[in-house]
């Protein structure tokens, strides 16, 4: 039975070129678990994949991008999962390396599975997706290291992007008063809306300052930004207090010094989703599907359909998509 999937294939120019097409199991990866896509989703590496030079993270073509996708098992050699199981990928270079979710029909490693959670479907599991691990990863170790909502407030860094926006939605839930940075000010309504006690202007972070230690401000930070914001907020954190890090929107160079880290024991904790070990995944997925408001979730979500993904891809590198783009593969 044929498929459909988004398929980049390389042109004469040397650039990637997606089209949809008709496909058959034949055209599917080694793998030893088959599944039914029923959604995926867009992330900032989906949109380098797309791109026309690959983001420099497509190694081969013709090739199917698609970070994340939930759907159902159709055959499987993996005794752990049967025929009709619900499931859940995220990471494990999945659509970047190997075949991924902008397929109606995906082949991937059961090790690279995990469980739908009781309480999510496989369009909510989605609306979370890589996105939504990394922002519950980032809360679970600051978590790891202390914080607690009696401690003070917490900066969230990007906070209008996918995993700032259900960082934002779980820390709220979870009690503790959130202050949102943003560059975009009509976002400000979504973010309060999402739970954000405090909007603020990034224009505030954006520049370092000569002073390595500023005003103790924030007892815990989840930054999405990097470069220079996470220099300078860096020299903002109360004593002991610790900084999530877990993207480089705003550049990977880190203009610091080590002053914060020595003089108030500040902590800088990198968060990976895309190898994290299974154990700590399905950890994840089972506090999201406790901890994330639903109803909050919903207000993050941007519906899509397969010949929506090129453009959505320019539009995320762009920072033009807000919140969660959940991509409906089922027809």
């Amino acid at each position: 039975m044929g498929f459909k999937a988004l398929i980049l294939r390389q042109g004469d120019d040397g650039l990637a070129h997606s089209t949809i097409e008709d496909l058959d199991d034949s055209a599917l990866p080694e793998g030893n678990v088959t599944v039914e896509v029923d959604y995926s989703t867009v992330n900032y590496k989906d949109g380098l994949c797309l791109s026309p030079k690959g983001g420099s993270l497509v190694r081969s073509y013709p090739h199917v991008a698609g970070i994340d996708f939930a759907g159902t098992v159709l055959t499987s050699d993996d005794a752990r999962y049967g025929p009709d199981d619900k499931v859940v990928l995220t990471g494990w270079r999945v659509g970047e390396v190997h075949w991924g979710g902008y397929a109606q029909r995906a082949r991937v490693r059961g090790d690279w599975l995990v469980p739908l959670p009781a309480g999510l479907d496989t369009r909510q599991a989605m609306a979370v997706g890589t996105a939504g691990l990394t922002a519950m990863l980032a809360v679970m170790a600051l978590e790891d290291h202390g914080l607690k909502p009696a401690n003070g407030p917490v900066l969230v860094t990007g906070a209008a992007g996918g995993v700032g926006s259900v960082t934002v939605a779980l820390l709220a839930a979870l009690g503790y008063e959130v202050a949102a940075v943003t560059g975009r000010p009509e976002t400000a309504d979504y973010l309060t809306g999402l739970g954000a006690a405090r909007i603020v202007p990034r224009a505030d972070l954006a520049e370092t300052v000569k002073r390595p230690l500023e005003a103790e401000t924030w007892a815990g930070c989840v930054d999405a930004v990097g470069g220079a914001m996470l220099a300078r907020v860096l020299g903002q954190m109360r004593y002991g207090a610790s900084v999530a890090a877990v993207g480089l929107a705003g550049g990977a160079a880190l203009p610091a010094t080590v002053i914060p880290f020595l003089l108030r024991g500040v902590n800088l904790l990198g968060i990976d989703s895309v190898m994290q070990p299974r154990e700590a995944r399905v950890r994840a997925w089972e506090r999201l599907a406790r901890d994330l408001p639903m109803a909050k979730l919903e207000a993050m979500v941007q519906p899509a359909r397969l010949e929506d993904l090129p453009k959505l891809g320019a539009d995320i590198l762009k920072g033009q998509v807000r919140g969660r783009v959940v991509v409906d593969m089922r027809d």
